[in-house]
């Protein structure tokens, strides 16, 4: 074990701040990471607050890692040292269940051990993330960054990346096809730039007009503000897929009804009330409202690699980690565009 610099929450109603943790030499399957930096995610804050209940604390938050192979442990064989490695929001699983066994171990039948606010599998222990110097993990939640990825910019791909790629890829989205992206936020921008890589046609529906040139300069196609009660008659039954990164309460009808026949709509935001949907909405044009959480480690992996193909990153902001609190106020207010991305550097003194 050795004594490594983080930056922990208390308890949910107190600042982050310094403290120190432990983190394991590596056993025999395992790599110890030196942590060059960590992405600032929406469900930080919502967990070192308690706002989704059953946060474990201190919690050192975090799931958006990467840095360099800085130990291996006898049995590793994926890995070397200095390798440039990234850790996304879980570094376990049960491995034994039909989703673990198809790649899918975001949905372990026995639940993912998160990289941060859980208890490793034998229970001795809490899990700590990315606000910190360093971290161990089996080399099979462990993914390869690509060389021509930039390090602090690919860090949001093991978040706001996956879970943007995976729904695209999985529910079928192609060249051609009429994309809708809702909310233009770490998420959003990430869905926008993977959809155009694909070659669908893009459309940002935001409700803030000055979106507009951000949506454009990301990449997409056409941009309609969602205030504006005209906008949902002029594109009425527009889209395929309409992608939908939003979490705060929202009118699910509304959206649907932009959808073609056999349209898809995907939620990716967790909205803190639950939303009725109108059976009409989805009958009348066969139309379908889904779901969709993260990637599994071998979809994460192809998506990094997606990303080097096409030149994919996110848009940050590299913060130091004294500012992480001011991050967490302006990320409240939208005030970022589009990821803080802590330097791990600065906790080193």
């Amino acid at each position: 074990m050795s004594e490594t610099p983080a930056y922990a929450a208390a308890d949910a109603t107190t600042p982050l701040a310094p403290t120190t943790i432990q983190r394991r030499a590596p056993r025999a399957n395992e790599v110890l990471i030196d942590i060059a930096f960590c992405g600032v995610c929406h469900s930080d804050l919502h967990q070192v607050r308690d706002e989704w209940g059953g946060s474990i604390f201190p919690m050192v938050p975090g799931h958006e890692i990467v840095g360099h192979v800085a130990e291996i442990g006898a049995g590793v064989t994926k890995f070397k040292v200095g390798d440039a490695v990234g850790v996304g929001c879980f570094v376990d699983s049960c491995r034994s269940c039909a989703q673990c066994q198809a790649g899918e171990e975001q949905f372990c039948e026995q639940g993912m051990t998160g990289t941060y606010n859980a208890m490793e599998r034998d229970g001795s222990a809490p899990t700590y993330g990315g606000y910190s110097t360093r971290i161990t993990v089996d080399q099979d939640y462990v993914l390869r960054v690509p060389e021509s990825l930039p390090l602090d910019a690919a860090a949001p791909l093991l978040c706001a990346g996956i879970t943007t790629y995976s729904p695209l890829r999985h529910f079928g989205v192609n060249a051609g096809d009429a994309v809708a992206v809702v909310g233009l936020g770490g998420l959003g921008h990430m869905a926008v730039k993977f959809a155009v890589a694909i070659g669908a046609r893009v459309t940002v529906l935001s409700t803030s007009e000055s979106k507009r040139d951000d949506a454009l300069k990301l990449g997409a196609h056409d941009f309609a503000a969602t205030r504006d009660e005209a906008t949902f008659k002029t594109l009425a039954k527009t889209f395929d897929f309409i992608v939908d990164s939003v979490s705060a309460p929202h009118d699910y009808n509304a959206y649907l009804s932009l959808l073609k026949v056999d349209g898809t709509m995907i939620l990716l935001g967790v909205p803190d009330q639950p939303a009725p949907v109108a059976a009409g909405a989805l009958i009348m044009q066969r139309r379908r409202l889904t779901g969709s959480l993260i990637g599994g480690i071998r979809e994460t992996q192809e998506m990094l690699d997606f990303c080097a193909e096409h030149g994919i990153v996110s848009d940050i902001e590299r913060i130091g980690i004294a500012d992480i609190n001011t991050a967490y106020e302006r990320m409240l207010k939208g005030d970022v565009r589009y990821r803080f991305v802590i330097d791990t550097a600065t906790l080193k003194g």
